[in-house]
């Protein structure tokens, strides 16, 4: 059979799109001979609007959430010279012992009377370093491993009497005064005793510091070391009552 012109059109179709395709590149040629810089611009183009397109995506998958650091625990178990204590996180006076687990020692402390841990420290500033200094409000607590040491009551029994001068003075409210001699390992200080409560600490004279006051106690493998300024022995009870009670919060029931 044969076939017009006309009719080969049928019998062989073309693919326009191809032709197409092909019609554009050879004006893009045609054009990049003209003006070389016109595919540069191209491609730039073509870069902005993918570059914008990623940074939409990314903008829009992007958590709106912020990762906080996990809040400490209000108390810590420790354990010093294999005994439990639970000692609140924010009392702990070094960074670097604030941890849980074993210990050979703890620095801690709190303020009196309440007991509470301290807040953080004011930042002192050129301004206020040379305001007057600020009475101290805080007890201080060390719990160390005493490694079968002289107990601290065995100390005021049969180390202590070796350098204590013989007078006793009353203090006030059943307690009493003696000096350690000059001379001694305890020169310019005073021991200040009481029966009841039972009540014994080693203290420092005023002088171009305030004095301070030192108490020990032994709980099974640890000591306990208590600082505070000898003005507070004007109400000793209270004292004794505030170590008392920081003892037991910190060891809890016992079995």
């Amino acid at each position: 059979m044969a076939y017009s012109a006309d009719d080969s059109r049928l019998a062989f179709p073309i693919d326009t799109s191809h032709m197409t395709l092909l019609t554009t590149a050879q004006h893009l040629a045609r054009d990049t001979r003209r003006n070389p810089r016109s595919h540069l611009m191209l491609i730039m183009g073509s870069a902005t609007i993918t570059a914008g397109a990623i940074a939409l995506v990314v903008y829009l998958l992007w958590p709106t959430w912020a990762a906080r650091p996990a809040s400490a625990p209000d108390r810590l178990p420790v354990s010093v010279g294999g005994t439990l204590f639970n000692v609140p996180t924010a009392a702990i006076r070094r960074k670097i012992q604030r941890h849980s687990g074993p210990q050979e020692r703890v620095d801690l402390s709190f303020v009196f009377p309440s007991l509470e841990p301290p807040d953080a420290p004011k930042h002192v500033s050129a301004d206020t370093v040379e305001e007057k200094a600020q009475p101290i409000d805080r007890i201080f607590v060390s719990i160390s491993a005493h490694h079968d040491a002289l107990a601290p009551d065995m100390r005021v029994r049969t180390i202590y009497p070796r350098y204590l001068a013989p007078a006793v003075t009353p203090v006030d409210d059943a307690l009493t005064m003696r000096t350690f001699r000059e001379g001694s390992p305890y020169a310019n200080e005073d021991l200040f005793s009481a029966a009841t409560p039972a009540f014994n600490t080693r203290c420092s004279r005023d002088g171009l510091t305030p004095g301070m006051c030192l108490s020990e106690r032994r709980v099974d493998g640890a000591d306990l070391t208590y600082r505070f300024p000898r003005s507070w022995l004007s109400q000793w009870r209270d004292v004794a009552n505030a170590m008392d009670r920081l003892m037991a919060q910190m060891q809890g029931p016992r079995g």
